[in-house]
């Protein structure tokens, strides 16, 4: 991890304003079409190429299990985690759909399911942890369980960048997630717990009110460091938000634009941010989830999210549908004829 961060630096504005002269000779008045404008300039700035591509797009769905679980935090017992990963595999889940729509490949890592999968065809295994342990009796994991989980982050951005991917998804299942990734907002924006918590799969009034006990509970027991992401991260965390982490720091150091799910996958870009601030720069949101700390924490980075369809499923999901905005932005900024073109007479200057 650290050997990464060392590679990370803010991207060049140049390229930004240099993009922007194009977006503004486009035949368009300056600025008509919003954020497609920004979403072009920024693939610029972030590769460095006056013409970027956006040919191979992939989606990592990372799954992990969680001890919290046992708490009774999710309307879904932990067997359902497992379940999904065939689910995927199979191409039959909301993300399979929504990636192939959108042209993405969707890799799916088992980083700490509980569950032996064995060999099963298309999963890539890189288990650090049979499921976190139950946060509210203890830390969910070891530091070094927490550094292994980003550093499998790091090292499959790594892999997919040699491979010639232009463009990073998170996604992420693990039934019981969002009481981790609520601990973790709440940690790391000074948020009270019951202002950052929600309903996750669509539990009940009573369920919530445990759910806000218990993941104060935890915070109190564990005590995570605020100025410790990776101290949060194990305290508080999950094997997948660590994963998401890593792929973040990863995209950033190999200059990859990488977009942002939701509520969890947003737990991770946090954490990703606390650790290096310049990971913000490789960062495209997704979405605002429903989920109500989702907002806190974009916040806290600075990333304004691209839709709000009311989303709150997650794995990949809203950031494969977010991947067809960018991708548009491009393509106007790339094969929209400037005036010049055209023959097009330019707006008169006051």
């Amino acid at each position: 991890m650290k050997e990464t961060l060392q590679k990370i630096s803010s991207v060049n504005s140049d390229f930004f304003e240099k993009a922007q002269k194009r977006l503004d000779n486009l035949t368009k008045p300056q600025g008509s079409l919003g954020r497609l404008e920004e979403f072009a300039g920024r693939l610029v700035a972030i590769t460095e190429t006056d013409m970027p591509e956006l040919d191979k797009k992939v989606v990592f769905t990372f799954a992990g299990d969680h001890g919290v679980a046992d708490e009774g935090v999710s309307a879904f017992p932990k067997e359902v985690t497992p379940q999904m990963v065939f689910n995927f595999l199979n191409g039959g889940a909301g993300i399979n759909v929504l990636a192939r729509h959108a042209g993405a490949e969707v890799v799916v890592i088992d980083i700490g399911v509980d569950y032996d999968f064995r060999d099963v065809s298309g999963l890539v295994s890189k288990k650090v942890i049979m499921g976190t342990r139950n946060m509210r009796k203890g830390p969910a994991m070891t530091r070094e369980e927490a550094e292994k989980c980003i550093n499998v982050g790091i090292e499959l951005a790594t892999e997919y960048a040699k491979k010639g991917y232009k463009i990073f998804g998170t996604g992420e299942m693990g039934i019981a997630n969002t009481t981790p990734s609520a601990a973790i907002v709440s940690v790391l924006t000074g948020k009270s717990v019951s202002e950052v918590t929600g309903k996750g799969t669509g539990i009940g009034d009573a369920a919530l009110k445990n759910k806000v006990k218990v993941i104060e509970d935890a915070i109190a027991l564990n005590n995570p460091v605020p100025g410790d992401p990776v101290d949060v991260l194990a305290k508080i965390g999950g094997a997948e938000i660590g994963g998401i982490a890593g792929l973040i720091i990863g995209a950033a150091a190999n200059r990859i634009p990488v977009v942002i799910d939701g509520f969890i996958s947003t737990a991770g870009a946090l954490i990703a941010y606390c650790i290096e601030p310049k990971t913000k720069d490789y960062m495209f949101a997704a979405h605002k989830s429903v989920e109500v700390g989702h907002t806190a924490m974009l916040e806290k980075i600075g990333l304004r999210p691209i839709l709000d369809l009311d989303l709150r499923l997650g794995e990949g999901t809203g950031a494969a549908l977010a991947m067809l905005m960018i991708e548009a932005g491009l393509k106007i900024y790339k094969e929209m004829a400037t005036f010049g073109d055209a023959g097009v007479a330019k707006e008169k200057k006051d």
